[in-house]
């Protein structure tokens, strides 16, 4: 199934996209990339491409692929019908991506990033538990960074607000359910974790089966 351009290239202006927090997520986008040493990356949904740039200057080649010709993405195709072979690249990622597509079609676009990675798939996910934020300076240790999960008595539906279908961790969507659904596509997760300094953000990194 093709699908619709959801956002906007103005959505990524500076001054509406990139605040320290999104800074920070996208550190940690390159040093797990990095530290795979990927011969080859695919990134969908590039954004303002900032990641591929970045990535580039650290040696890490990658190319981008999205629904809208206005960002400029190396290949323009819909993320559930990717125009690639099987185990194309090496590594396959998508931040802040699958939110924007009803879940059943993020799970098959999920499908097709498994479909055409050859190692890894990387991405992340918005999760809404609330936390709160603890910063603290410990000696010898230095800064460290701890979050308590606030008391919920209940699951927040989701309401789609634009752009957002469906967000880890609001009523029909727990954690255990995402991990569950999405390793059901030849994915083994290999770890998952919060941003300390952005939790809204949760990166998973998966091992193709």
């Amino acid at each position: 199934m093709m699908l619709k351009k959801r956002i906007d290239k103005t959505h990524y202006n500076f001054n509406n996209y990139v605040n320290k927090k999104r800074w920070l997520s996208i550190w940690h986008q390159l040093d797990e990339v990095i530290s795979l040493n990927p011969s080859s990356v695919l990134e969908v949904g590039p954004g303002p491409g900032i990641f591929k740039k970045l990535a580039g200057h650290f040696g890490v080649s990658v190319e981008t692929v999205d629904i809208d010709p206005g960002l400029k993405p190396d290949y323009v195709a819909s993320v559930t019908d990717l125009p690639f072979s099987d185990n194309a690249y090496d590594c396959v990622c998508a931040f802040q991506v699958l939110e924007h597509i009803p879940y059943k079609q993020a799970l098959q676009a999920f499908g097709e990033m498994v479909r055409i990675a050859d190692n890894h798939i990387f991405i992340s996910l918005p999760d809404a538990k609330r936390l709160w934020i603890y910063s603290l300076n410990i000696p010898k240790m230095g800064q460290k960074i701890i979050h308590i999960p606030r008391p919920q008595l209940r699951q927040i539906e989701h309401q789609f607000d634009g752009q957002h279908y469906w967000e880890i961790n609001k009523l029909n969507y727990p954690l255990k359910k995402i991990i569950g659904d999405f390793t059901k596509n030849r994915a083994n997760l290999k770890k998952t974790y919060r941003v300390p300094e952005n939790p809204y953000h949760r990166f998973f990194l998966f091992e193709k089966i």
